[in-house]
């Protein structure tokens, strides 16, 4: 694929969010809301726990935004179209094997549908924007919430073992979806 740069990577609007591309300014935002444990309990466990004060400008300034530059990711923030200057949630997808789509969520705003209008949108830009052809998308056994996300998009589960997550040694798993099964369903 032939690398977009942060500039190509669009704004989306859904029924009730706006998907804006991550930047520097979102760094106290995310530093205020992201250290949850209820957030980051199934993430990685390359997240460094606990989160260190500058752990939201370290991680867009030298991970994000370079990556999103080279085009192999593409990281967006959640914010309610009713209150756009208030960042509630990010959205990322990845160029990686295996690992081509994460989240997260202010647990105050779980459970609304929210998150899976925002997977939709990225999903959907991910085959046939990027004509990309399979979407994986890695998460915690336990994580029951990310699950649910990947059942509803019509994603199956391709693996299962374990894995380290910021909790601990838990068993993982992965769902795919192909582009013929996303286009498809819509």
């Amino acid at each position: 694929m032939v690398a977009m740069g942060i500039q190509c990577i669009p704004v989306f609007e859904t029924e009730r969010l706006l998907l804006v591309p991550l930047r520097l300014l979102d760094a106290p935002s995310i530093q205020t809301k992201f250290p949850r444990w209820e957030i980051v309990k199934f993430m990685n466990a390359n997240i460094p726990w606990p989160y260190p004060g500058d752990g939201a400008l370290t991680f867009l300034r030298d991970f994000a935004i370079p990556a999103m530059e080279k085009g192999v990711e593409w990281h967006w923030s959640l914010r309610l179209k009713e209150n756009s200057d208030e960042l509630i949630g990010v959205i990322s997808l990845h160029d990686y094997p295996d690992d081509n789509r994460g989240f997260w969520l202010c647990p105050e705003w779980q459970g609304r549908g929210l998150m899976t209008e925002a997977c939709n949108a990225v999903t959907d830009f991910w085959f046939n924007k990027l004509n990309r052809k399979l979407l994986r998308a890695p998460k915690a056994s336990q994580n029951l919430a990310s699950r649910r996300i990947s059942v509803c998009s019509g994603m199956r589960l391709v693996w299962t073992g374990e894995r380290d997550y910021v909790c601990g040694r838990e068993r993982g798993e992965i769902w795919e979806i192909t582009a013929e099964e996303w286009n498809a369903r819509i």
